[in-house]
Protein backbone atom coordinates (compact mmCIF):
# COMPACT_ATOMS: atom_id res chain seq x y z
CA UNK A 1 0.00 0.00 0.00
CA UNK A 2 1.16 3.62 -0.38
CA UNK A 3 3.36 5.10 2.34
CA UNK A 4 1.60 6.46 5.39
CA UNK A 5 -0.12 9.77 4.79
CA UNK A 6 -0.78 9.23 1.07
CA UNK A 7 -3.22 6.33 0.98
CA UNK A 8 -6.27 8.60 0.63
CA UNK A 9 -4.72 11.67 -0.93
CA UNK A 10 -4.12 12.60 -4.54
CA UNK A 11 -0.47 12.63 -5.49
CA UNK A 12 1.20 16.00 -6.11
CA UNK A 13 1.22 17.20 -9.70
CA UNK A 14 3.79 15.28 -11.72
CA UNK A 15 3.86 12.31 -9.31
CA UNK A 16 2.45 9.26 -11.06
CA UNK A 17 2.87 6.72 -8.29
CA UNK A 18 4.07 6.33 -4.71
CA UNK A 19 4.76 2.86 -3.31
CA UNK A 20 6.76 0.97 -0.74
CA UNK A 21 9.87 -0.90 -1.79
CA UNK A 22 10.86 -3.56 -2.51
CA UNK A 23 8.25 -4.72 -5.02
CA UNK A 24 8.35 -8.46 -5.60
CA UNK A 25 7.77 -8.28 -9.35
CA UNK A 26 10.63 -5.80 -9.78
CA UNK A 27 12.97 -7.96 -7.68
CA UNK A 28 12.11 -10.98 -9.84
CA UNK A 29 12.77 -8.95 -12.99
CA UNK A 30 16.37 -8.27 -11.92
CA UNK A 31 17.48 -11.81 -12.80
CA UNK A 32 15.85 -11.54 -16.23
CA UNK A 33 17.70 -8.41 -17.30
CA UNK A 34 20.35 -9.23 -19.88
CA UNK A 35 22.56 -6.17 -19.90
CA UNK A 36 26.21 -5.61 -20.77
CA UNK A 37 28.64 -7.48 -18.55
CA UNK A 38 28.98 -5.86 -15.15
CA UNK A 39 26.31 -3.21 -15.77
CA UNK A 40 23.83 -4.45 -13.17
CA UNK A 41 26.51 -4.69 -10.50
CA UNK A 42 27.80 -1.22 -11.36
CA UNK A 43 24.35 0.34 -11.14
CA UNK A 44 23.51 -1.39 -7.87
CA UNK A 45 26.85 -0.42 -6.33
CA UNK A 46 26.35 3.24 -7.28
CA UNK A 47 22.83 3.28 -5.87
CA UNK A 48 23.90 1.65 -2.60
CA UNK A 49 26.85 4.00 -2.15
CA UNK A 50 24.69 7.04 -2.79
CA UNK A 51 21.94 6.08 -0.37
CA UNK A 52 24.19 4.70 2.34
CA UNK A 53 26.93 7.34 2.42
CA UNK A 54 25.90 10.64 0.84
CA UNK A 55 24.55 11.93 4.14
CA UNK A 56 28.11 11.82 5.50
CA UNK A 57 29.68 13.64 2.56
CA UNK A 58 29.41 17.24 1.46
CA UNK A 59 28.04 17.56 -2.07
CA UNK A 60 30.13 20.65 -2.83
CA UNK A 61 33.32 18.68 -2.20
CA UNK A 62 32.30 15.39 -3.83
CA UNK A 63 29.99 16.63 -6.64
CA UNK A 64 27.55 13.85 -5.70
CA UNK A 65 24.00 14.69 -6.73
CA UNK A 66 22.21 11.39 -6.22
CA UNK A 67 21.32 11.18 -9.91
CA UNK A 68 21.72 8.17 -12.20
CA UNK A 69 20.87 8.42 -15.90
CA UNK A 70 20.02 5.41 -18.07
CA UNK A 71 20.28 6.44 -21.71
CA UNK A 72 19.52 4.54 -24.89
CA UNK A 73 16.98 3.63 -27.58
CA UNK A 74 13.46 2.48 -26.71
CA UNK A 75 13.05 -1.19 -25.89
CA UNK A 76 16.49 -1.67 -24.36
CA UNK A 77 15.24 -2.18 -20.80
CA UNK A 78 15.84 1.19 -19.16
CA UNK A 79 12.57 1.52 -17.26
CA UNK A 80 12.52 -2.14 -16.24
CA UNK A 81 16.09 -1.78 -15.04
CA UNK A 82 15.26 1.40 -13.08
CA UNK A 83 12.39 -0.29 -11.26
CA UNK A 84 14.32 -3.48 -10.60
CA UNK A 85 17.34 -1.49 -9.42
CA UNK A 86 15.17 0.48 -6.99
CA UNK A 87 13.78 -2.69 -5.45
CA UNK A 88 17.17 -4.40 -5.30
CA UNK A 89 18.70 -1.40 -3.53
CA UNK A 90 15.78 -1.32 -1.08
CA UNK A 91 16.28 -5.02 -0.38
CA UNK A 92 19.99 -4.57 0.34
CA UNK A 93 19.32 -1.55 2.59
CA UNK A 94 16.33 -3.01 4.44
CA UNK A 95 18.30 -3.39 7.67
CA UNK A 96 19.00 0.37 7.67
CA UNK A 97 15.40 1.46 7.07
CA UNK A 98 12.40 1.47 4.77
CA UNK A 99 12.42 2.78 1.21
CA UNK A 100 9.76 4.69 -0.72
CA UNK A 101 9.40 4.63 -4.50
CA UNK A 102 8.22 7.78 -6.25
CA UNK A 103 7.59 7.67 -9.99
CA UNK A 104 7.47 11.00 -11.82
CA UNK A 105 5.52 11.69 -15.00
CA UNK A 106 7.43 14.61 -16.58
CA UNK A 107 4.69 15.07 -19.18
CA UNK A 108 2.33 16.15 -16.41
CA UNK A 109 4.39 19.26 -15.56
CA UNK A 110 4.61 21.44 -18.69
CA UNK A 111 1.91 24.06 -19.15
CA UNK A 112 0.88 26.40 -21.94
CA UNK A 113 0.65 29.22 -19.41
CA UNK A 114 3.82 31.30 -19.41
CA UNK A 115 5.95 30.56 -16.36
CA UNK A 116 3.68 27.77 -15.13
CA UNK A 117 6.01 24.95 -16.23
CA UNK A 118 8.83 26.46 -14.17
CA UNK A 119 6.58 26.79 -11.12
CA UNK A 120 5.36 23.20 -11.47
CA UNK A 121 8.91 21.84 -11.66
CA UNK A 122 10.10 24.03 -8.78
CA UNK A 123 7.22 22.88 -6.59
CA UNK A 124 7.78 19.22 -7.41
CA UNK A 125 11.54 19.17 -6.82
CA UNK A 126 11.66 21.83 -4.16
CA UNK A 127 8.82 20.79 -1.87
CA UNK A 128 6.61 17.87 -2.99
CA UNK A 129 9.40 15.36 -3.60
CA UNK A 130 11.38 16.29 -0.44
CA UNK A 131 8.15 15.99 1.57
CA UNK A 132 7.56 12.49 0.23
CA UNK A 133 11.21 11.65 0.88
CA UNK A 134 10.76 12.59 4.53
CA UNK A 135 8.39 9.71 5.16
CA UNK A 136 10.95 6.90 4.94
CA UNK A 137 14.64 6.43 5.64
CA UNK A 138 15.33 6.21 1.89
CA UNK A 139 13.49 7.35 -1.22
CA UNK A 140 14.16 6.35 -4.82
CA UNK A 141 12.59 8.51 -7.50
CA UNK A 142 12.24 7.29 -11.10
CA UNK A 143 11.88 9.89 -13.85
CA UNK A 144 11.06 8.37 -17.22
CA UNK A 145 11.94 10.41 -20.33
CA UNK A 146 13.71 13.18 -18.48
CA UNK A 147 14.24 14.96 -21.81
CA UNK A 148 10.61 16.10 -21.45
CA UNK A 149 11.55 17.86 -18.22
CA UNK A 150 15.02 19.18 -18.98
CA UNK A 151 15.25 20.02 -22.67
CA UNK A 152 18.71 20.86 -23.96
CA UNK A 153 18.65 24.65 -24.05
CA UNK A 154 21.52 25.00 -26.50
CA UNK A 155 19.49 23.38 -29.28
CA UNK A 156 15.95 24.35 -28.25
CA UNK A 157 13.75 25.75 -30.98
CA UNK A 158 12.94 29.42 -30.63
CA UNK A 159 9.54 28.71 -32.15
CA UNK A 160 8.24 26.99 -28.99
CA UNK A 161 8.35 29.57 -26.21
CA UNK A 162 12.09 29.22 -25.46
CA UNK A 163 12.01 31.52 -22.45
CA UNK A 164 9.56 29.27 -20.60
CA UNK A 165 11.46 26.17 -21.71
CA UNK A 166 14.72 27.61 -20.39
CA UNK A 167 13.11 28.54 -17.10
CA UNK A 168 11.74 25.02 -16.64
CA UNK A 169 15.18 23.53 -17.22
CA UNK A 170 16.64 26.11 -14.83
CA UNK A 171 14.13 24.91 -12.25
CA UNK A 172 15.27 21.32 -12.78
CA UNK A 173 18.88 22.31 -12.16
CA UNK A 174 17.98 24.29 -9.04
CA UNK A 175 15.93 21.37 -7.79
CA UNK A 176 18.72 18.86 -8.38
CA UNK A 177 21.19 21.07 -6.55
CA UNK A 178 18.80 21.46 -3.63
CA UNK A 179 18.26 17.73 -3.39
CA UNK A 180 22.01 17.11 -3.55
CA UNK A 181 22.64 19.54 -0.68
CA UNK A 182 19.68 18.83 1.56
CA UNK A 183 18.23 15.40 0.86
CA UNK A 184 20.99 12.76 0.73
CA UNK A 185 18.44 10.04 1.46
CA UNK A 186 16.93 10.61 -1.99
CA UNK A 187 18.20 8.94 -5.16
CA UNK A 188 16.89 9.87 -8.60
CA UNK A 189 17.06 7.37 -11.46
CA UNK A 190 16.26 9.04 -14.77
CA UNK A 191 15.84 7.46 -18.18
CA UNK A 192 16.08 9.02 -21.62
CA UNK A 193 15.56 7.72 -25.13
CA UNK A 194 17.32 10.79 -26.51
CA UNK A 195 20.37 11.77 -24.44
CA UNK A 196 21.25 14.42 -27.02
CA UNK A 197 17.97 16.16 -26.12
CA UNK A 198 18.77 16.37 -22.39
CA UNK A 199 20.34 19.58 -21.16
CA UNK A 200 24.10 19.26 -20.78
CA UNK A 201 24.04 20.74 -17.29
CA UNK A 202 21.64 18.02 -16.14
CA UNK A 203 23.84 15.25 -17.55
CA UNK A 204 26.90 16.82 -15.92
CA UNK A 205 25.18 16.51 -12.55
CA UNK A 206 24.66 12.77 -12.97
CA UNK A 207 26.88 10.62 -10.75
CA UNK A 208 26.67 7.90 -13.39
CA UNK A 209 25.40 7.86 -16.98
CA UNK A 210 24.96 4.37 -18.39
CA UNK A 211 24.33 3.73 -22.07
CA UNK A 212 21.85 1.04 -23.10
CA UNK A 213 22.29 -0.56 -26.52
CA UNK A 214 20.40 -3.27 -28.38
CA UNK A 215 21.53 -6.68 -27.07
CA UNK A 216 24.57 -8.33 -28.56
CA UNK A 217 24.38 -11.84 -29.96
CA UNK A 218 24.80 -13.58 -26.61
CA UNK A 219 22.26 -11.39 -24.85
CA UNK A 220 19.78 -11.80 -27.72
CA UNK A 221 19.98 -15.58 -27.42
CA UNK A 222 19.54 -15.31 -23.65
CA UNK A 223 16.45 -13.10 -24.05
CA UNK A 224 14.89 -15.49 -26.55
CA UNK A 225 15.60 -18.43 -24.23
CA UNK A 226 14.23 -16.58 -21.21
CA UNK A 227 10.99 -15.77 -23.04
CA UNK A 228 10.58 -19.37 -24.14
CA UNK A 229 11.27 -20.56 -20.58
CA UNK A 230 8.48 -18.31 -19.31
CA UNK A 231 6.05 -19.70 -21.87
CA UNK A 232 7.17 -23.26 -21.11
CA UNK A 233 5.55 -22.81 -17.71
CA UNK A 234 2.20 -23.05 -19.53
CA UNK A 235 3.31 -25.16 -22.49
CA UNK A 236 6.04 -27.56 -21.29
CA UNK A 237 6.74 -28.68 -24.84
CA UNK A 238 8.48 -25.36 -25.49
CA UNK A 239 11.27 -26.38 -23.13
CA UNK A 240 12.77 -28.45 -25.95
CA UNK A 241 13.09 -25.33 -28.10
CA UNK A 242 14.42 -23.27 -25.20
CA UNK A 243 17.14 -25.86 -24.57
CA UNK A 244 18.38 -26.02 -28.16
CA UNK A 245 21.33 -23.66 -27.81
CA UNK A 246 22.63 -24.16 -31.34
CA UNK A 247 19.34 -23.23 -33.03
CA UNK A 248 18.78 -20.35 -30.60
CA UNK A 249 22.20 -19.00 -31.55
CA UNK A 250 21.19 -19.14 -35.22
CA UNK A 251 17.92 -17.40 -34.39
CA UNK A 252 19.78 -14.68 -32.48
CA UNK A 253 21.88 -14.06 -35.58
CA UNK A 254 18.73 -13.71 -37.67
CA UNK A 255 17.40 -11.18 -35.10
CA UNK A 256 20.49 -8.97 -35.14
CA UNK A 257 19.66 -5.36 -34.35
CA UNK A 258 16.35 -6.00 -32.59
CA UNK A 259 16.01 -4.53 -29.11
CA UNK A 260 15.10 -6.64 -26.10
CA UNK A 261 11.41 -5.77 -26.16
CA UNK A 262 11.09 -6.74 -29.82
CA UNK A 263 12.96 -9.97 -29.25
CA UNK A 264 10.44 -11.00 -26.61
CA UNK A 265 7.53 -9.92 -28.78
CA UNK A 266 9.03 -11.86 -31.68
CA UNK A 267 8.45 -15.13 -29.81
CA UNK A 268 4.79 -14.22 -29.30
CA UNK A 269 4.54 -13.13 -32.91
CA UNK A 270 5.83 -16.54 -34.00
CA UNK A 271 3.19 -18.25 -31.86
CA UNK A 272 0.39 -16.27 -33.48
CA UNK A 273 1.54 -16.90 -37.05
CA UNK A 274 -0.75 -19.94 -37.31
CA UNK A 275 -4.11 -20.73 -35.72
CA UNK A 276 -2.72 -24.10 -34.63
CA UNK A 277 0.04 -22.56 -32.51
CA UNK A 278 -2.20 -19.76 -31.29
CA UNK A 279 -4.48 -22.42 -29.78
CA UNK A 280 -1.65 -24.68 -28.61
CA UNK A 281 1.71 -22.91 -28.32
CA UNK A 282 3.47 -26.21 -27.67
CA UNK A 283 3.26 -26.78 -31.47
CA UNK A 284 5.65 -23.89 -32.08
CA UNK A 285 8.64 -24.77 -34.26
CA UNK A 286 11.90 -23.07 -35.08
CA UNK A 287 10.52 -22.56 -38.59
CA UNK A 288 7.85 -20.33 -37.02
CA UNK A 289 10.49 -18.40 -35.11
CA UNK A 290 12.64 -17.88 -38.19
CA UNK A 291 9.65 -16.66 -40.19
CA UNK A 292 8.98 -14.08 -37.47
CA UNK A 293 12.65 -13.14 -37.48
CA UNK A 294 12.53 -12.66 -41.24
CA UNK A 295 9.95 -9.95 -40.71
CA UNK A 296 12.72 -7.91 -39.11
CA UNK A 297 10.71 -6.86 -36.06
CA UNK A 298 7.69 -8.12 -34.16
CA UNK A 299 5.39 -5.15 -34.77
CA UNK A 300 5.39 -5.13 -38.58
CA UNK A 301 3.50 -7.32 -41.00
CA UNK A 302 4.88 -10.86 -41.04
CA UNK A 303 6.07 -12.11 -44.40
CA UNK A 304 4.30 -15.12 -45.93
CA UNK A 305 5.40 -18.32 -44.28
CA UNK A 306 7.91 -20.45 -46.12
CA UNK A 307 6.81 -23.89 -47.20
CA UNK A 308 8.16 -26.75 -45.18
Amino acid sequence: MPPHGHADQANPRGVARVAELPESAAVAAWDHLFLAAGMKERLLSQALFSLAHRHRLRSERTALHGLLVLAGPPGTGKTTTARALASMAATRLAAKGDTTLVEIDPHGLPSEMFGESQRNVAKLLGSALPELAGERRFTICIVDEIEALAVRRSTASFDTNPADLHRATDAVLTGLDGIAANHPQLLIIATTNFPAAVDEAVLSRADLVVGFDPPDHGAAAAILRDTLDELAGLWPGLATIADDEARLAQLATACAGLDGRRLRKLVLSAITLRPETAVDASRLTFDDLFVAADAGQSDVAVKPQRSA
